[in-house]
């Protein structure tokens, strides 16, 4: 009668059982900082007085944030990060071999099943599509679980989100979390655990369940989980014989995350058989807080109106919104697929002139992938730039800030007050599909007005 976040919590501890709501010591699989969380981190560790972090094949560092180095100060943040990475022997991911830090961990198979992951980065909750606890933290709680290993948390309630029907053509994962953020509301799930299930689920791709699983924290959420299932075993096969070694890495281990990984992914084309099956899903009788059901035939493609991703509305009833830019990236919508959708719209149409495109891969991979199969120059040539994989704009950082009056779309998560420039331009957000066609229209459209 426990719920999948429940049996990970009680393996993590070394009991068979927790109790939502008390408080509990748990070991961690992995831990991740990025380029800007990792320096308060690495501070907050030296100042612990400890020499060595528990296990450097457990720690990874990525540089995605403002990298490659958009100023001076961004320069010094790195610097300090990658001294820190070869002072320790960690998991490191330099300019060139790298990613949007969750693109690139479940790319590089470093995120598996019945793990518990703690990440300096709030949409640490992505990993929870292949049926990991992760969960965001500040960089102190960080610096203490590079030193230790563990982590104390309170154990949070489940709820659990049943999705039946058939999903209507352009309707994806990115659709599916906006409209239960918008039904739910930002704190609709505070200190919970989104869980993921129905018919509708288990036909989404692992790149539409990443996505929904990166949301759940706009819903106020601990974590996004989603049961193991063929998918997810399929997934992991491809993630571990595509493996790109890091910048460094402490042999052995590694050799244990491959071990591990090794025995429990199934053939590609095999069903789902492994032997920990009934511990990568919740029990049939698990207890929930709340269980929530929808039908998604009755949904169509979604946007998020400033400035809150619970601001949302169909498509349909968007009206006319002009644009002065539109992004198609980040860590929510990055993938290979995403980039594929944005490429189907594009092709053959011309970017509208009075908007700037900005396409984002999610990683090395995801980039090379989209020259190989031609995106890139069906992109170029159709007048959008295609930038290296950074987090830069979905902050607003660097590479596409907004000016103040200017309306941006953009596939990101957030579309708070200031959250991508200035705080007098306005964040919209949707699916890869919308955000392509938008980008033909010159203003929020639906896939179907340029199809049509």
């Amino acid at each position: 009668m426990r719920t999948l976040t429940e049996k990970l919590l009680a393996a993590h501890c070394g009991r068979e059982e927790v109790s939502v709501g008390e408080f509990i010591n748990a070991r961690i699989d992995l831990v991740l900082a990025n380029d800007i969380t990792a320096p308060l981190a690495i501070r907050e560790f030296q100042r612990l007085g400890v020499s060595k972090v528990f296990d450097p094949g457990k720690v990874v560092m990525v540089p995605d944030h403002f990298c490659p180095a958009k100023d001076i100060q961004s320069a010094e943040q790195a610097k300090l990060m990658r001294e820190f990475a070869k002072e320790q022997g960690l998991v490191y991911f330099e300019v060139g071999r790298m990613g949007i830090e969750h693109v690139l961990l479940p790319e590089q198979g470093l995120v598996l099943p019945e793990q518990v992951i703690v990440g300096a980065d709030s949409h640490t909750c992505t990993y929870g599509a292949l049926g990991a606890f992760a969960t965001g933290m500040g960089s102190t709680d960080i610096a203490v679980a590079m030193a230790t290993g563990e982590i104390w948390l309170k154990v949070p309630p489940t709820i659990k989100f049943v999705y039946h029907g058939k999903l209507p053509k352009w309707v994806g994962g990115k659709d599916l979390i906006l409209y239960t953020i918008g039904d739910i509301g930002v704190d609709g799930a505070l200190y919970s655990v989104m869980e993921f299930a129905g018919e509708a689920v288990d036909e989404l791709d692992m790149d539409g369940r990443f996505t929904m699983a990166n949301m759940a924290i706009e819903a106020g959420a601990k974590a996004g989980i989603f049961n193991v299932d063929a998918k997810t075993e399929e997934y992991l096969h491809h993630a571990a014989a595509n493996r790109v070694s890091p910048i460094i890495a402490s042999p052995s281990p590694r050799v244990i995350l491959r071990e591990r990984s090794d025995r429990r992914i199934s053939s590609p084309d095999s069903s789902f058989h492994s032997e920990q099956a009934p511990q990568s899903q919740s029990d049939k009788d698990a207890q929930y807080a709340k269980i929530i059901e929808y039908d998604v035939s009755k949904i169509e493609p979604q946007v998020a109106f400033p400035s809150l991703p619970s601001n949302t509305r169909p498509v349909s009833q968007v009206g006319e919104v002009k644009l002065d830019q539109v992004v198609i990236g980040g860590c929510t919508n990055g993938r290979i697929s995403d980039l594929r959708v944005a490429a189907k719209l594009i092709q053959g149409r011309q970017i509208h002139p009075d908007l700037r495109c900005i396409i984002l891969p999610g990683s090395q991979q995801v980039y090379l992938e989209a020259l190989r199969e031609g995106l890139v120059e069906i992109f170029i040539e159709a007048g959008a730039v295609v930038s290296t994989p950074t987090c830069g704009p979905c902050l607003g950082g660097h590479m596409g800030v907004l000016a103040a009056g200017e309306r941006c779309l953009s596939t990101t998560n957030r579309n708070f007050i200031g959250r991508m420039g200035s705080p007098e331009s306005e964040v919209y957000l949707a699916n890869p599909a919308v955000a392509a066609a938008s980008a033909v229209l010159g203003k929020i459209a639906g896939p179907e007005e340029v199809i049509d």
